[in-house]
């Protein structure tokens, strides 16, 4: 098996378990911060949004910092399992949740909001549990939403390359995932590999984008 389709089931399996994790807790943040009245909320808000804008090699060089031994994360960790966090699949996961939080948490805070209260007041109003009101109510309305956070999620993992090497490296079958391997393709100017890598995510970002755009105007008529 080569290293590039070692690389690109790694990619596949951290983009997948990120975006999972991400819509399991993102539709809890997201809704406390839709109809949260809290002062605290644009704080949480601003905390959900810094990967925006914040360097990928900053957010990276503090998680490695928390990862190692010598801070209680990775100190916790290590007396756990036995093993660091750093340079591991299990931080890069983690490294991945953070830094894609946004891209799953506020397409589906725009859902939330724009939800108007009448039908969740008139579902309460019948005797219809929390669980109730969620299934039948909250996740019909806000289905693009939730479809959109997932594409979102998934399609930005894929193409990581700050945090997963400050806190991964480059161990192969380990994390070195695609946007590591085309970057040491082209530092060993093998640039017809790192042209097809680089072409084949580009292509499968365009085309995931398309899909749900797709989807969505199709929906709006």
């Amino acid at each position: 098996m080569s290293a590039d389709f070692i690389a690109l089931f790694l990619t596949l399996k951290l983009a997948a378990l990120t975006t999972l994790i991400l819509l399991s807790i993102g539709p809890f943040i997201a809704w406390w911060l839709a109809k949260s009245h809290s002062k605290l909320r644009p704080f949480f808000e601003a905390l959900v949004a810094l990967p925006l804008i914040l360097p990928p090699t900053v957010l990276g060089f503090y998680l490695l910092l928390a990862f190692s031994p010598n801070y209680l994360p990775g100190e916790i960790w290590q007396s756990l399992t036995g093993t660091t966090l750093a340079f591991s699949f299990s931080g890069l996961l983690i490294g991945s949740i953070l830094y894609s939080l946004p891209f799953v948490v506020q397409p589906l805070q725009a859902g939330f909001v724009t939800l108007g209260n009448k039908e969740l007041e008139a579902a309460t109003t019948l005797g219809l549990s929390k669980w109730q009101r969620c299934r039948y109510i909250i996740l019909p309305m806000t289905k693009r939403s939730f479809l959109l956070a997932g594409v979102m999620g998934f399609a930005h993992t894929l193409g990581e390359f700050g945090v997963v090497l400050m806190i991964g490296g480059n161990i192969p079958g380990e994390t070195q995932v695609l946007a590591i391997s085309l970057f040491e393709h082209v530092e060993a100017l093998e640039y017809q590999q790192a042209h097809q890598m680089a072409a084949g995510l580009l292509i499968s970002s365009l085309v995931m984008l398309l899909i749900i755009y797709t989807f969505l105007q199709q929906k709006d008529h």
